[in-house]
């Protein structure tokens, strides 16, 4: 028989490497994750421009261009550590978090199973540096302001996952769906997708923040919403704006006829941030029971602002799960605002029946 002490290993520290792999399995699932993280980093500099450039769906090449405040020389080294970052520096600050990265951890994560370099120059430096994450090597090179964040032969380092990836056509679709759902929530910022040289998608600034008025803001999201999702989005839906308590909800609801199939036409944002969340899911449904049967899925871009006090984002490694403390609230008063958004077009068709002669339907 064997002997089960002699199988015991020691406790040990893991190797930082290994560490960082193991953040990675949960930040990175695919090239998607890597866009998704390099872009919020990229808002979050300020850019009013982003580019994303692809090999391969992602997979031979990630190159994320913004024209943001940029990094200084000498953090550049310090940016791909894990757990820095200049987002956060107390538990206050995490338990407000108005930015959209704040782990300190994606760079770290991404340059561990990737060649990864990064090239940044902010407004007061004469010149851009470039770090290879690999080698450590920093030299100047030619850029405006702004940062690129090059991303190379991801999961080279780990091969088996590089196997569980799709087809280059899928991958694609994914990062393409990463930048949209930055796109929606952001019509003051320009985007522009380019795969194999060829540019895919461009949606340009509709909004410039500070000028205008709040219907202006209102009209460049809509403009937002019809180059994004289609006129026909914008032309089949009805303005949402509804304030209760410390909750605003604004956005666009589907009108009936517009449910499709799939779900592939539902935006949930929570303070500028796309999330996957049963309360806002559950209550957007529950303002259509009245109006929608059986397996139709309504149309929606729903945007949630609310005290960052009151909501915790740092509850998934990839951010795209939140918690509300009063959840209760947060779901009524979205189910409030697409029910009363609703209820304009619904007595508008009401009176029209009415006034040719016409029993309403029930």
């Amino acid at each position: 028989m064997t002997d089960l002490a002699t199988l015991r290993r020691p406790i040990r520290d893991l190797p930082d490497e290994l560490v960082s792999q193991i953040a990675a399995g949960e930040v990175v699932e695919r090239p998607a994750s890597v866009v998704r993280e390099l872009v919020d980093n990229a808002l979050d500099a300020g850019a009013t421009q982003v580019t994303v450039r692809l090999l391969a769906g992602g997979v031979r090449l990630i190159a994320v261009e913004d024209d943001g405040n940029g990094i200084p020389q000498d953090e550049l080294p310090l940016a791909l550590r894990r757990h820095a970052t200049s987002k956060i520096t107390s538990l206050n600050d995490l338990e407000t978090v108005a930015t959209m990265g704040f782990r300190g951890e994606a760079l770290a994560a991404i340059g561990s199973v990737s060649d990864m370099a990064l090239l940044s120059r902010p407004p007061s430096q004469g010149t851009a540096f470039l770090l290879d994450a690999r080698s450590g090597e920093l030299r100047p090179v030619a850029r405006s302001t702004g940062t690129t964040v090059e991303v190379k032969e991801l999961f080279f380092s780990t091969p088996a996952r590089r196997k569980f990836l799709k087809t280059d056509a899928t991958e694609l679709s994914h990062c393409i769906e990463a930048v949209r759902r930055h796109a929606l929530a952001r019509p003051d910022v320009g985007f522009a997708i380019w795969h194999e040289g060829k540019l895919v998608e461009q949606w340009r600034a509709t909004f410039v923040p500070g000028q205008g008025t709040t219907s202006d803001a209102g009209d460049a999201l809509a403009r937002r919403l019809a180059d994004v999702l289609g006129q026909d989005f914008v032309e089949q839906s009805v303005a949402v704006q509804h304030r209760v308590g410390g909750v605003t909800v604004t956005g666009r609801a589907g009108l009936p006829d517009a449910a499709r199939a799939r779900a592939d036409h539902q935006y949930c944002y929570v303070n500028g941030r796309f999330v996957r969340d049963k309360v806002l899911t559950h209550a957007a449904r529950n303002a259509y029971e009245d109006v929608l049967h059986g397996h139709r899925q309504p149309i929606y871009a729903l945007y949630v602002e609310i005290d960052p006090a009151r909501v915790d984002v740092n509850v998934h490694p990839t951010k795209i799960e939140v918690r509300f403390r009063d959840s209760r609230e947060v779901h009524q008063a979205v189910r409030h605002a697409v029910e009363n958004a609703l209820a304009a077009p619904r007595a508008a068709a009401l009176v029209e029946a009415l006034a040719a002669g016409q029993s309403p339907a029930a």
